[in-house]
């Protein structure tokens, strides 16, 4: 979903006494956004609570996203999660070209059967 859709209704959901957590891989979005409570991680775009099929970074990424919940009482606050995709950083410069590594063999067989689906 787009980051700044999403940034707009926690402000509403705040705004009706909801308190919300935004998990951001777009940090400039949300940050223009004014959300109340963000966890940025520079990870690849459809990616901000973690690593495709990595269960223990995805756990983390979520406690550390419902972590603010209790320690983030200022609103617009954005706090970088400091996890790291990839020893290199070759995966910015790759991101929506033919090569993509980080698109495992099965992500990528499922995406273009769904591409053939689509109507």
């Amino acid at each position: 979903m787009c980051h700044q859709t999403v940034s707009l209704v926690a402000r509403y959901l705040e705004e009706q006494g909801m308190p919300t957590v935004v998990w951001s891989n777009a940090r400039d979005i949300t940050e223009q956004a004014f959300t109340p409570r963000t966890l940025f991680t520079n990870y690849p775009l459809g990616n901000p609570v973690g690593k495709p099929g990595d269960l223990s970074d995805q756990r983390a990424g979520l406690v550390a996203g419902l972590q603010l919940l209790e320690s983030v009482a200022q609103a617009g606050t954005v706090v970088d999660s400091g996890r790291v995709w990839s020893d290199s950083r070759k995966w910015m410069r790759l991101i929506f070209t033919e090569e993509q590594p980080f698109l495992r063999p099965q992500a990528e067989a499922k995406r273009l059967a769904d591409i053939g689906k689509a109507p």
